[in-house]
């Protein structure tokens, strides 16, 4: 079987066991928590390192970090493509690889991303029978799975919708102009905002609100993890009634306490000994002449 068939196999199954159907899919760091218990971060990274996945084998624990970027398309693909690393239990580590690798694994994990974001049986329900496509109708696909131009395009050519000349054509196309032309750049702005953003696993923050509910963390490192002020986190959680409790310190009865069994007879030969002469040093005195 191809890389892209495996990708595509390997999508359709995830889809199908966490009953997802064939329609578009929401936040994908949350479905990606979800369903898997895997922990994803959106964090500041430099501008060429796009996603990461890490493997703790001591404690059997998966974690998918993501860069902060303006380009919300491509983040969630490289979500989606962390995503299928992960399912496939590559070993490569795929922070040290970069777009332009096209080994077997890239490619099956491209692959997975593309039919996860952007099912053919989900672009074949959206779109229907329709005739020749334009521009408009690439950008309508592009605004509802929420993928960029060139996967959209290489989708509706595998679906049959457009045929590679077409494909070739639509490769350079960007959402930014495709959003601008087709009149929906403010909710581009809005998914810009969004990606640009750092987000905290959801189960770790969840602790730390927790704890900060039992009064053993500070305010400040909630603020820390979300990227956000002090005071804004406070406000948040206030208005949400999380406040911090007051922890009572519970102090011991004496009458509980237990005896104390304390041996004092080497203080009390040492106290009986007799203590040493002081030698007196012996001082000369002098005359002056």
């Amino acid at each position: 079987m191809s890389a892209e068939a495996e990708g595509r196999v390997a999508a359709e199954r995830f889809r199908r066991e966490q009953h997802l159907g064939v329609q578009p899919l929401g936040d994908l760091a949350a479905i990606i928590e979800q369903s898997t218990g895997i922990d994803v971060a959106v964090l500041d990274a430099e501008q060429d390192q796009h996603g990461m996945m890490m493997r703790d084998p001591l404690r059997d624990a998966v974690f998918i970090g993501v860069a902060c970027t303006r380009r919300p398309m491509r983040q969630r693909s490289t979500l989606a493509h962390e995503l299928g690393h992960v399912l496939f239990e590559d070993a490569t580590d795929s922070a040290a690889v970069t777009w332009s690798d096209r080994s077997p694994e890239e490619v099956r994990a491209d692959a997975f991303a593309r039919h996860l974001l952007i099912p053919i049986d989900g672009l074949r329900e959206f779109l229907g029978e329709r005739g020749p496509l334009t521009q408009a109708v690439l950008s309508e696909v592009v605004q509802r799975f929420l993928v960029s131009p060139p996967i959209a395009a290489i989708a509706l050519c595998q679906a049959g919708y457009i045929d590679a000349t077409v494909k070739q054509e639509w490769l350079p196309l960007t959402t930014p102009r495709l959003a601008t032309r087709f009149g929906w750049s403010d909710q581009y702005r809005a998914l810009q905002e969004e990606s640009d953003r750092r987000r905290p696993p959801q189960r770790l923050l969840a602790r730390a609100i927790s704890a900060y509910s039992e009064g053993v963390l500070s305010v400040q490192a909630i603020a820390t993890l979300r990227g956000i002020t002090r005071q804004e986190a406070e406000a948040e959680l206030r208005e949400a009634g999380v406040v911090p409790g007051e922890r009572r310190v519970a102090w011991a009865d004496p009458a509980e306490l237990p005896d104390a069994d304390v041996d004092l007879a080497a203080l009390d030969e040492a106290l009986d000994m007799p203590a040493h002469d002081a030698e007196t040093p012996d001082v000369t005195a002098r005359e002056n002449g």
